[in-house]
């Protein structure tokens, strides 16, 4: 892994790119919560992020069954694709259900989660972009750690949200309502922290 060839470092470039089309869609996302408005175009949005990752993540299979020599191991390269693939997922179910459940305002906790995941992208995108160079290995480790912190912090958020909602929350369908959407973006966080973990495996592997 310390010199790859080009056709190698091709690799590379795909998560970088995948990871990269991630943190925008999360950055549109966030963006979306803050100003809530014009919804059914913005999910729309984030429908066609979703698209376009998807075949970006089919371009780099075709890649690997094609390839000789892979720079990392191809089980670990089609973990880190699935699992990178999870979080544009996630992110756009996440806005599909503002959507679906027919969500009239936001709840600051929502938009405190969202803020999160744009920040988990960042440090995923900061990660991958060092992949190449084990030599980096103690920051990738801060990366990692940082993501692991985040995801963290919105359990604790979803928790919290839960327990208010079955404590105060009278009315059924905000209840349903909003359990469904903070289950789901707790779920995106999961999927980052996926990510992180696969690529500490990589590391391991490697160093």
């Amino acid at each position: 892994m310390l010199r790859t060839t080009k056709k190698e470092a091709s690799f590379y470039t795909a998560f970088l790119d995948v990871i990269s089309l991630t943190h925008e869609a999360a950055v549109y996302f966030n963006a979306m919560l803050t100003d809530y408005t014009g919804i059914e175009a913005k999910v729309q949005q984030m429908t066609e992020y979703e698209h376009k990752c998807d075949a970006m993540i089919h371009e780099l299979y075709a890649r690997v069954h094609a390839a000789f020599i892979t720079p990392i191991d191809r089980e670990d390269i089609y973990l880190l694709a699935k699992c990178l693939d999870d979080i544009m997922d996630e992110l756009d179910e996440s806005a599909h259900l503002f959507q679906v459940y027919n969500a009239t305002e936001i709840k600051p906790e929502a938009i405190r989660v969202s803020a999160l995941i744009v920040d988990a992208a960042a440090h995923l995108t900061e990660l991958i972009r060092l992949m190449p160079n084990m030599k980096a290995i103690e920051r990738m480790n801060e990366h990692i750690i940082e993501v692991n912190r985040l995801e963290n912090q919105g359990d604790a958020i979803y928790r919290e949200e839960l327990t208010k909602l079955f404590k105060n929350e009278t009315d059924a369908i905000s209840l349903v309502r909003w359990k469904g959407i903070f289950s789901r973006l707790e779920k995106a966080l999961d999927a980052c922290e996926a990510v992180a973990n696969a690529i500490e495996g990589v590391v391991l592997k490697h160093a």
